[in-house]
């Protein structure tokens, strides 16, 4: 069989490119230029950012009134936090318990009040610890063992005495932690109760899973909160930080839309 000697006669290739109208190439170039120099744009944001900012360094400083603000919002948005769940609890208890009564129990009224107090009460709780942290001295050292700034650790660098902060941070702290919670316990009881008289076992388990996310927040957000403000200032250790990130991080991860439902997928098989 005689071989045929080919020869490679292709030099260059010819790009269609995304469309072939002369009218519109001039158009797309424009537009991912222009998204090529955001990208570039936000690189050099990003490293002037690190250059610049030193809390993104090794040397992570944060200004005095840096400090008050972060822990003012903290603070007030983790208590927002709080009395939302109780919203919820109650919400699922009228849903549950009381279902002919749910459209007049939760109307639009009062579910824009029950929004908005949960909005507004833990800024006014927020702003008192913060203005009291405010009239502490700081003299001696000023490295907070923390990650944040947080009540616990700055009321442990003060030089000037602390105990109106840890009696208000008692009293009116574990008021406002309390309040919610005890509603939550309360509306979850009741609940129980009337899952438990239904007859079906498809019905109580449909209960059970549509609560049983919910709780696993309730009980990680406030076992965490309990544990790290209801103590002592003076036993206050770095082990805290755990209890932190739970209520600040894993228990907002919980609330996800996909995780809760991966989580009911596991509790329903």
């Amino acid at each position: 069989m005689e071989r045929v000697n080919q020869t490679n006669s292709v030099s260059q290739f010819i790009l269609l490119g995304l469309t072939s109208r002369a009218e519109d190439q001039r158009p797309l170039f424009i537009l991912f230029l222009t998204i090529y120099l955001i990208t570039i744009l936000e690189k050099l944001l990003i490293i002037l950012a690190i250059r610049f900012d030193n809390f993104l360094s090794e040397r992570k400083v944060i200004s005095y009134a840096g400090c008050l603000t972060q822990m003012y919002f903290i603070h007030a948005l983790g208590n927002s936090d709080s009395f939302l769940l109780a919203v919820m609890a109650f919400d699922r208890y009228v849903a549950i318990c009381h279902p002919f009564d749910y459209i007049t129990t939760m109307s639009q009224c009062c579910c824009a009040l029950l929004a908005v107090f949960s909005c507004t009460f833990p800024h006014l709780h927020s702003l008192l610890h913060t203005l009291l942290l405010n009239l502490l001295i700081f003299c001696d050292s000023n490295v907070i063992h923390h990650f944040l700034c947080d009540i616990s650790p700055l009321m442990k660098l003060s030089c000037s005495p602390t105990f109106v902060n840890e009696i208000v941070m008692i009293t009116e702290g574990a008021v406002v932690l309390e309040t919610p919670f005890l509603c939550i316990t309360l509306s979850y009881i009741q609940i129980l109760i009337t899952v438990l008289k239904i007859p079906s076992a498809s019905g109580k388990h449909k209960a059970f899973s549509t609560c049983g996310v919910h709780l696993i927040v309730v009980v990680l957000f406030y076992g965490s909160i309990f544990y790290v403000y209801l103590h002592p200032v003076s036993t206050y250790t770095v082990k805290d930080h755990i209890a932190i990130v739970v209520y600040t991080v894993l228990s907002s991860t919980l609330r996800n839309k996909d995780l809760k439902q991966c989580l009911g997928k596991l509790m329903n098989r």
